[in-house]
């Protein structure tokens, strides 16, 4: 078992080892839906709200269920499984109480469910062997980081509007460059904290 401690994890998990820019997980969605900040701090609390959630409940569901049984190799299907039902609740909840948020995320909402950065938190869960309070922290850690990634992108490319871009690097080539370099500002951050 490893000793971090969940605020440890949690700072890790944000900006050393932030799971859309160091492990590259969840880069459809920021692609997609950047573009404007209240579209990408929307995605950004309902991805840090579903994978907080999915990484604490798969914790229970792998090691109160699946490890006694036996049944670890059908990690996968369930962990996907408690990832869709969560993110189908989300999508309920922003149907219903903002209508506009759920029509600006459109079809990025329910892509949620396929998003690898969620999975991919709780596969990290299992190989990093966390206790269900690390689990906790590092999910929430993960979603913020990656909700961090989202807006900031967000509000560079709101600026970008303003620029004269050459056409060469119009469109999705000037938005790969920037993440690129946000990757390697937020290794600058790599000093501080790792988590492995």
């Amino acid at each position: 078992m490893n000793d971090l401690s969940p605020l440890v994890i949690v700072v890790a998990a944000i900006f050393t080892n932030n799971i859309l820019l160091s492990n590259f997980l969840g880069m459809c969605p920021f692609l997609a839906c950047s573009r404007r900040t209240d579209t990408a701090v929307g995605l950004g609390a309902a991805v840090t709200f579903v994978v907080t959630c999915t990484t604490m409940l798969n914790y229970l569901i792998y090691y109160n269920l699946l490890v006694p049984l036996k049944l670890e190799y059908l990690t996968f299907v369930v962990f996907i499984a408690v990832i869709a039902a969560f993110v189908q609740f989300v999508e309920m909840f922003i149907e219903r109480f903002s209508p506009k948020l759920h029509y600006a995320l459109g079809i990025f909402l329910p892509l949620i469910t396929v998003n690898c950065a969620i999975l991919g938190a709780s596969l990290f869960m299992v190989i990093r062997r966390y206790t269900f309070v690390q689990s906790a922290g590092f999910g929430l850690g993960a979603g913020v980081g990656w909700a961090l990634a989202i807006v900031l992108m967000a509000g560079l490319r709101q600026k970008m509007g303003y620029s004269n871009i050459p056409r060469a690097f119009q469109g999705l080539a000037i938005t790969m460059v920037i993440t690129g370099v946000m990757a390697l500002a937020f290794m600058g951050f790599a000093g501080m904290v790792t988590i492995q």
